[in-house]
């Protein structure tokens, strides 16, 4: 989770909202990325896609059944979903999001008849830090 606050930190220092994730197999990193909406203009380049869309072209497929995933937010639904189709053995997060999250606030994607898979899910893990990162961001743009 270090390295997944260390990709949000890297996100703020760009101006985009910081959100890091990173993707692990065997004990292996395989992709780490923040986000990047704004640098690319693309509303789908959170940070959970980048680095589902980098694993699955290094491994030339669509599903990442023996990996891991850490993120430093609850997942959005898109995210969420991207998670469930990848086939991602777990999810670590650490802020939940009352007003985004789709895990275990919003839809709460996992738990719908219409999911095919749904991760493992353990939450809470670096929150207070993934959480403060979130809020000193917001507070900075307001200023």
């Amino acid at each position: 989770m270090d390295l997944a606050l260390a990709e949000a930190r890297a996100a703020a220092a760009r101006g985009e909202v910081p959100v890091g994730a990173v993707l692990v197999r065997d004990g292996e990193v395989i992709a780490a990325a923040g986000n990047r909406t704004l640098e690319l203009a693309d509303p789908t380049a959170h940070a959970e896609v980048l680095v589902l869309r980098a694993a699955c072209a290094a491994a030339g497929s669509q599903r990442l059944p023996d990996c891991d995933l850490y993120v430093t937010l609850e997942p959005c639904p898109m995210c969420a979903a991207a998670i469930s189709f990848a086939r991602i053995r777990r999810l670590y997060f650490g802020a939940s999001d009352e007003k985004g999250g789709a895990v275990e606030n919003g839809v709460r994607f996992y738990g719908q008849p219409t999911c095919h898979h749904a991760p493992e899910v353990y939450s809470g893990l670096a929150g207070r830090d993934a959480a403060e990162l979130l809020k000193a961001f917001f507070r900075g743009r307001r200023a």
